[in-house]
């Protein structure tokens, strides 16, 4: 596969840097397979189990030094928590996207398959079984992370802005042999960084964790960023929660033109010179922080020196001639979200919608109403018990999503639950609601017809009840009980904390009493 051939060829850059390279793999959910069933229950809990799996061979085997590949979702944070948790040398290497599939002359990606999943079920003329069978057939035609400015992508470009891989690593899609000597590289530079005792912790500072929120805010990134960032920096003593996220995103242009929200697929972005070009025109524009260090040794400002803006890709416009004034990511809260929520706005013409809910309890319900066209244009659909505790696991609700887009009604209802959203997911969709419904927040004390209203350009989601009425409804509110009382499941949803801090499942930073690095 990709992956093991990078590996390789990264052992092989250990050897030249007099090193002596141990391979090693843990596990990864296919979002792609486990996506619209009960199999995605696992995939948020993929990420620690991998994290946690990765500190165990380390620890176990004494090891001096990381690189660690990853090519999906959850596999590239799990990774980056591993190493942040660690803080032995350490460098991050993508395994790379997908090439884009071709139909029709165009660009198409997996979540054209679920959108067209949707058109068809919704009688279009447009897209026929037959339409449908030739596009599932060449989607997705080889190796590597589904191609958009998805989850997998988003983190492949915070682990560069970050300062934990390579810059330009991540832009080659995985099934060119060109990624291997980004591979060998980075197996050179992890035994540099033994040597001078460059650590992850010394690269992640705030300021690092500030440039990969810009990032993601600046390509139209996944919401799941706002998970997985919090996430890493509880791992290193880095206070950055939903809050900090947002805030960031609220004052960031955005510049890169990506699915689902634009036009291009990652292997666009990376001919158009990837994170460096991004970084180059961010930097210029004063938007982030020149001074933080990479896995190069040099600061990111000493980088960018020697890269000259490329005026003739259309990817990536000038910071000073953005898509839209603001990032494509929005942090909302309120009295349905005191603890937030977020939605991508990247690619939204109307940033405000009212109307009243319909509730459902789990994707499933909601999923077969939209499959039936059981709603109503205008209509909020509510999806809950979906969190990191009522789930369990948090689930991302693509099928639902693509299917309501398929129907073209994409901008015509609004979507909010306490689960995820897939980073290929678009319309109004508000994912990450907190507290979630397991808690007795607020959106588990929803009821059909009650009045909802979002406004992302100010930031707000509130419910038209009063603090009182919230309050009778909290008195008779009882948690649910979930089908899992034993296993991996069960274990996630006694140790997960919230949402707007990571969902991470042990104290982090806070209860470190030492660290490996240091034994």
């Amino acid at each position: 596969t990709a992956l093991m051939r990078q590996a390789h060829a990264a052992s092989e850059g250990v050897k030249k840097g007099d090193g002596t390279p141990r391979e090693f793999c843990t596990i990864t959910v296919t979002d792609g397979i486990a996506m619209g069933h009960e199999g995605m229950r696992s995939s948020l809990v993929s990420r620690d189990t991998i994290a946690d799996s990765v500190e165990l061979s380390m620890r176990g085997h004494s090891y001096d030094a990381l690189v660690g590949i990853a090519g999906c979702d959850k596999s590239l944070p799990g990774m980056m928590m591993a190493m942040l948790r660690l803080n032995v040398p350490s460098v991050f290497l993508y395994a790379g996207s997908i090439l884009p599939g071709s139909y029709e002359g165009r660009d198409v990606t997996v979540l054209d398959v679920f959108e067209a999943v949707g058109a068809h079920a919704a009688g279009s003329n447009e897209m026929t079984a037959e339409k449908l069978h030739a596009l599932e057939k060449v989607a997705c035609p080889g190796d590597g992370a589904c191609g958009g400015q998805f989850t997998a992508n988003t983190m492949a470009c915070v682990s560069e802005a970050i300062g934990l891989a390579l810059p330009l690593s991540s832009a080659l899609p995985a099934p060119y042999t060109d990624r291997d000597g980004y591979a060998v590289a980075s197996g050179e530079v992890v035994m540099q960084l033994v040597e001078k005792n460059l650590r992850p912790r010394d690269i992640c500072t705030r300021e690092a964790f500030e440039n990969a929120a810009i990032v993601v805010a600046a390509t139209g990134g996944s919401t799941n960023a706002a998970l997985h960032l919090p996430a890493m920096a509880h791992e290193c003593g880095v206070q950055f929660d939903l809050e900090d996220v947002a805030k960031i995103f609220q004052r960031t242009p955005y510049i890169a033109n990506l699915k689902p929200g634009g036009d291009y697929v990652a292997k666009d972005f990376g001919e158009a010179g990837g994170v460096p070009m991004l970084m180059k025109t961010l930097h210029e524009s004063g938007l982030i922080n020149g001074d933080c260090l990479t896995v190069t040794g040099q600061t990111w400002a000493e980088y960018l020196e020697d890269i000259e803006w490329d005026p003739n890709q259309k990817v990536i416009h000038p910071a000073t001639d953005p898509i839209s004034p603001t990032g494509g990511v929005v942090g909302l809260w309120g009295s349905l979200a005191p603890d937030g929520a977020i939605v991508k706005v990247a690619g939204l013409h109307t940033l405000q919608f009212s109307g009243p809910v319909r509730v459902f309890d789990g994707e499933e319900a909601c999923f077969k109403a939209v499959s039936n066209r059981d709603y109503k244009e205008g209509e909020v659909l509510v999806i809950r018990y979906e969190g990191p505790k009522g789930g369990p696991g948090m689930r991302e609700m693509l099928s639902t999503t693509a299917a309501i887009y398929g129907q073209g009604m994409g901008d015509k209802v609004a979507l909010i639950t306490d689960g995820r959203f897939s980073g290929a997911t678009r319309g109004f969709c508000i994912g990450h609601v907190g507290p979630e419904a397991q808690e007795g927040g607020p959106i588990g004390l929803l009821k059909d017809g009650d009045i909802v209203t979002i406004d992302a350009e100010k930031g707000t989601i509130d419910v038209r009840l009063t603090p009182a009425e919230l309050e009778d409804r909290k008195r008779q509110w009882k948690p649910r009980i979930t089908a899992y009382g034993s296993g991996a499941l069960q274990k996630f949803a006694a140790l997960v904390g919230p949402a707007h801090k990571g969902a991470t499942t042990h104290p982090g930073f806070a209860g470190e009493r030492h660290v490996y690095a240091d034994i």
